[in-house]
């Protein structure tokens, strides 16, 4: 069984900075990927960032390329989501999600994503 368990949410002014944690237990090995997804009023889940396993290749949304920054360290089982110059539009709650299936390419959709957090909240005020 796998467990992911996010912190670092909290409050921050708009142009801050904050970062979030992921911390996965359980079986890792064999997980394709780790993704940050968000949860915002009156919107749909949307994908973040996301980051395979091994390779460690990623995938930023549009909307926050050159602000956010996934990793993990490697060879622990951590992933992590640095945001930088954060807007209002950034306030959500953001979820860490595993894809634990060999697959080909990193995944961005959420039903590719079979273990998830119980999320944190971010807040960005202005």
């Amino acid at each position: 069984q796998v467990q992911l368990a996010e912190s670092g949410g909290g409050l921050v002014q708009a142009g801050g900075s904050l970062r979030l944690s992921c911390a996965a237990s359980g079986v890792t090995t064999g997980f394709n990927g780790v993704g940050w997804f968000r949860l915002a009023p009156g919107k749909e889940r949307e994908i973040v960032a996301a980051i395979r396993w091994n390779s460690l290749s990623t995938y930023y949304a549009d909307s926050v390329k050159g602000r956010f920054t996934i990793s993990k360290d490697n060879p622990g089982n951590t992933v992590y989501l640095q945001m930088n110059s954060l807007k209002r539009e950034d306030t959500a709650i953001y979820f860490c999600a595993a894809d634990s299936r060999r697959r080909i390419g990193l995944g961005t959709a959420a039903l590719l994503y079979d273990f998830w957090g119980q999320g944190t909240q971010v807040t960005v005020s202005s």
